[in-house]
């Protein structure tokens, strides 16, 4: 059952309260950006204090540092004016749940929903599958902390971010609702000039 409806009907009621919204600015008013996970149980707004415009909200699977992550935070700074970075990954996360291998296994055989039990993610579907999954980085993450580690890591040594920008690494504990710094990743973000 779509839910077309309903968003709709939701889009409807938040236009007829719009009002001022459209005179916001382009550029973020609080100048910064947030690189986290598109898991539901996250709202970035609440969990950091975030009005309309105040901020950019960049989010995919993980939110890990993949080239698209990056490109965007280098668009924040570059045309938008951002000055720090939040790497904001979470407890509970479905990524530290498979392997590469694993997906691509259950995509060559299923492009069906699979199911996630004790073991782990399972098919309960039948093929069609591809084998296109062998070609994508996954990005999967086997040590939480450690991976916001290498993500701010990764974003400090790209040549394209500049040195003044710091970038903080945390952990949403989606059961308390409090972001958990990871020190060594903040410490790899550290500004340098």
């Amino acid at each position: 059952m779509s839910v077309l409806e309903e968003v709709l009907a939701a889009n409807d009621a938040y236009v007829a309260h719009f009002g001022a919204k459209s005179e916001l600015a382009l550029p973020p008013v609080r100048g910064f950006a947030i690189l986290t996970c598109m898991d539901a149980r996250l709202d970035p707004a609440k969990y950091a204090g975030l009005s309309e415009g105040d901020a950019h909200v960049i989010r995919n699977a993980g939110g890990r540092a993949s080239d698209d992550a990056i490109r965007s935070l280098v668009i924040s700074y570059k045309l938008l004016g951002t000055r720090e970075w939040f790497v904001i990954h979470h407890t509970d996360c479905g990524m530290e749940f498979f392997t590469d291998d694993v997906i691509r296994g259950l995509l060559a055989n299923s492009l069906e929903t699979a199911a996630l039990g004790a073991e782990g993610f399972y098919d309960v579907g039948e093929g069609p599958g591809s084998a296109e999954g062998a070609y994508i980085d996954w990005l999967t993450i086997s040590d939480r902390a450690q991976a916001v580690v290498d993500d701010v890591a990764r974003i400090r040594r790209h040549p394209l971010v500049p040195a003044r920008i710091p970038v903080h690494g945390y952990v949403y504990d989606v059961r308390t609702g409090r972001l958990v710094e990871i020190p060594a990743a903040t410490e790899a973000g550290r500004a340098t000039s």
